[in-house]
């Protein structure tokens, strides 16, 4: 079969299928959130047991130094297959990203979790390893990440994509976040488009990015009028125009940085992640605590979890560092399996529903027809049911989806959403002085962080406090708007990031950005942390 034919008869077989929903500006920390789905799951053969993510990794001698003496950049290096292109739009590409170091020390500590994992299944399926990179310009190694167009996780699946390759969505959980059901997902997809293509993986990634249908359409209409048909001269939209430079831009960085003046934050070459299949429900809280990790943190490395527990009905599996799995499965061992979440008994009113009661409940109405071995909606006043109910308040899981959408709706009936298009010399700080808003705020708007560079012509999204922005007057800022100050604070005898950041009001991320601590790094006493804490938001003195 011809090329062309073969694109014509893809294209007829795929115009139903959505395309891979993108950001405007994916390194501009692209935007985080959850919908049921079917029941088949891309989870690999490997993660029904517990330890390491790379059981197929390479072996032992790699991981050890040879034939990569330096870190996971090395390996990553090393299987670069796609070619060279010598192309403005890859120049200006570059020369932004070399301007950013610190931009590129965030996405790299963002992906340390996840990239030994990534770079692994890449080699065992045979492919370039510079699709590694890819998340940096789908979402900055952000698992939160969620766009405009409803694209989730680091791959950026739209549901109806997501769904197709067997991302399972649900009120519980999301496929579309977690990280490792994602990657599976999408290098499949990628596979399945580089086939497309007859091996050509620029044109690969635009159908990612833009969908294969207008990729195709744009080979047919050069095609027509005796022009190439090649990524590089077809008529596709800008921002997939952008999206291959782009990347090809990172792997320049990546493949020589110190030629771009940039020093790469180093990745060691070793799994950092294992998993633990737990086997049924659990909270997710009293997961943190067996782990001895913050709730945060665990929530960070399992994001496909939309609330307070695992779904009900799977998977339960949860992603831990490996140093802390077996301290993990020796506390879940003595944990009888009906403590894994706490039950409440509830007594049915006159009047009541299952919706009502599991709205009340922060539960769905299948968990209580499941547990109460109901077939249908009836219930009967007076009688009792029950329920499945969190451990700790619902703001203790503030990386839920529920605790998320929250902080939009409260945003939303509070203020004024207004979008701000960035000038040249415009900062978080400026910005927020500007519309009266939280430095900090302004940044998870746009799920990026206070230290991120801002480009110009980047949108952003402000949700100002009623009444519209405001200019701060000279003698002081107005009413509700934060004052910042520096503090430094001295770690003590059993002190917490999570510990700190509660004290003073502010984002575990936040402390880990202002003192460059990497995920893992544990706090030690005596050791001196810098803080920027809004003097309004405190409860007492500091």
């Amino acid at each position: 079969m011809t090329s062309s034919r073969r694109l014509f008869v893809a294209l007829a077989c795929s115009l139903w299928l959505a395309a891979c929903a993108q950001l405007p500006s994916g390194r501009d920390d692209a935007p985080s959130d959850g919908e049921t789905a079917v029941d088949h799951q891309l989870w690999p053969d490997f993660m029904e047991r517990p330890g390491q993510l790379a059981a197929e990794a390479p072996p032992a001698a790699i991981v050890e130094g040879s034939p990569y003496p330096d870190d996971l950049w090395a390996r990553i290096r090393h299987g670069f297959a796609m070619e060279h292109v010598d192309d403005p739009r890859v120049a200006r590409e570059i020369a932004y990203y070399s301007r950013h170091g610190r931009y590129m020390d965030r996405v790299a500590e963002r992906a340390t979790p996840y990239l030994y994992h990534i770079v692994s299944e890449l080699e065992a399926r045979g492919m370039p390893t510079e699709l590694a990179l890819l998340p940096v310009v789908e979402s900055a190694f952000q698992p939160f990440a969620y766009s405009h167009g409803r694209a989730a996780g680091i791959w950026q699946f739209i549901p109806g994509t997501g769904r197709h390759y067997g991302l399972r969505q649900s009120w519980w959980y999301d496929g579309r976040r977690d990280v490792i059901a994602s990657t599976e997902a999408a290098l499949t997809y990628l596979e399945r488009l580089n086939d497309m293509f007859d091996g050509d993986w620029h044109l690969a990634l635009a159908a990612y990015n833009a969908g294969e249908g207008t990729v195709m359409r744009a080979i047919r209409r050069n095609a027509q009028q005796g022009k190439p048909t090649d990524y590089w001269n077809l008529p596709l939209p800008a921002e997939t125009r952008q999206y291959v430079p782009r990347l090809l831009a990172i792997r320049a960085l990546v493949e020589d940085p110190h030629a771009h003046g940039l020093e790469l934050v180093s990745i060691p070459d070793e799994p950092y992640l294992g998993v633990v299949d737990v086997g049924s429900q659990i909270d997710l809280a009293l997961a943190a605590d067996l782990a001895e990790l913050e709730l945060d943190e665990l929530y960070r490395l399992n994001p496909g979890y939309n609330r307070w527990a695992t779904d009900p009905e799977g998977p339960h599996r949860l992603a831990l560092p490996l140093d802390r799995i077996d301290g993990f499965q020796a506390r879940l061992a003595e944990l009888p399996e009906d403590q894994r979440v706490r039950w409440q008994r509830h007594q049915v009113q006159r009047g009541e529903t299952l919706g009502q009661i599991a709205r009340r409940y922060r539960t769905t109405v299948a968990t209580l027809q499941e547990t109460n071995n109901l077939n249908g909606h009836i219930i009967r006043a007076g009688s009792y049911l029950l329920v499945p109910t969190a451990s700790q308040p619902a703001n203790q899981y503030a990386l839920s989806a529920e605790q998320r959408q929250l902080r939009q709706q409260n945003r939303e009936r509070n203020g004024q959403r207004v979008q701000h298009t960035v000038q040249r010399g415009d900062t978080f700080w400026g910005l927020s002085r500007r519309y009266g808003v939280g430095v900090r705020e302004l940044a998870q708007w746009n799920s990026m962080a206070p230290g991120d560079t801002l480009r110009p012509g980047q949108t952003l999204v402000i949700w100002t406090r009623q009444g519209g922005h405001q200019q701060v007057a000279a003698s002081g800022p107005p009413q509700g708007q934060p004052i910042i100050q520096r503090v430094t604070y001295t770690v003590r005898q059993g002190d917490s990031l999570y510990r700190i950041a509660q004290r003073f009001n502010v984002s575990v991320n936040d402390l880990r950005g202002w003192n460059n601590l990497p995920e893992g790094r544990y706090l030690q006493p005596g050791q001196r942390l810098t803080l920027h804490v809004d003097v309004r938001a405190q409860s007492g003195s500091i």
